[in-house]
């Protein structure tokens, strides 16, 4: 499964700690942090995996993996 849009991306600081507990750009009170965490957990629990880039066209990219059945 690949998600994509043609934003501003996200910037290369933040590509490693999307899933990170807690890491949330939102200023405080606005987010936990914990969504991507959450999803990646999911993903992972069922044997897969989720990756994150930019597109070199703009925007940003979210690719999900499951093993074939």
């Amino acid at each position: 499964i690949e998600i994509s849009d043609t934003g501003t991306g996200i910037p290369q600081e933040n590509l490693g700690r999307l899933t990170e507990p807690f890491f949330t750009t939102k200023p405080p009170g606005e987010g936990t942090g914990l969504g991507l965490a959450v999803c990646q957990q999911i993903i992972e629990s069922h044997g897969g995996t989720i990756h994150f880039s930019n597109r070199e066209e703009g925007g940003a990219r979210i690719t999900v993996q499951f093993p074939g059945i």
